[in-house]
């Protein structure tokens, strides 16, 4: 694992925080795919018998930034705390997700427990793969509390019917055999 200067990685991570920032007020969050490599790699796990994982900066873009966030136009990821590690060229930034709906109390929709994201940095402002961990119970129990309310989004219920859908989906594969390693 290469090393890099401290200096350049934070300078990635801030670029990465400004670039997120950009991609949340325009409600699409594809833009991101410019900052992963052409062979980068992005996956999360979905319980215990799925994995989602995209392979190249075109199924980044499309599947994972495109389709998996389509919906969440309007939500907000603030990262709260972020820690890098210039020997290995790591950084893991922990964040919230928050929906820009309101509760009928005034408090937005927000999803309990923590969200995060870890990344591989290859240089030349750029991830090599990006893994991301937050808590599928707790996202399923504010999806499921805003659809009681009637407070998801025309994008949010284009997104869940396509999940129900039944059909196989672009970048979900059983555990163990996506295309790439989670670790």
């Amino acid at each position: 694992m290469p090393a890099f200067p401290r200096t350049e990685l934070d300078a990635m991570v801030e670029h990465w925080l400004e670039a997120n920032r950009r991609c949340e007020a325009a409600g699409d969050w594809r833009p991101l795919a410019d900052l992963y490599t052409e062979d980068a790699t992005y996956g999360w796990n979905v319980g215990p018998g799925q994995d989602f994982m995209a392979v190249g900066r075109a199924e980044i873009r499309d599947i994972a930034l495109g389709a998996e966030m389509g919906g969440l136009d309007g939500w907000s990821y603030p990262y709260q705390a972020i820690l890098v590690d210039e020997r290995r060229g790591e950084v893991v930034g922990f964040w919230k997700q928050v929906a820009d709906a309101r509760r009928p109390d005034g408090t937005p929709y927000e999803v309990a427990g923590i969200g995060g994201s870890w990344f591989r940095y290859a240089g030349d402002m750029r991830w090599s793969w990006q893994r991301d961990w937050f808590d599928l119970g707790n996202v399923t129990s504010v999806f499921v509390e805003m659809m009681k309310a009637g407070a998801l989004s025309d994008g949010m219920r284009r997104r869940l019917d396509r999940a129900a859908a039944g059909g196989p989906l672009p970048g979900y594969y059983p555990h163990g055999e996506a295309p790439v390693s989670m670790w």
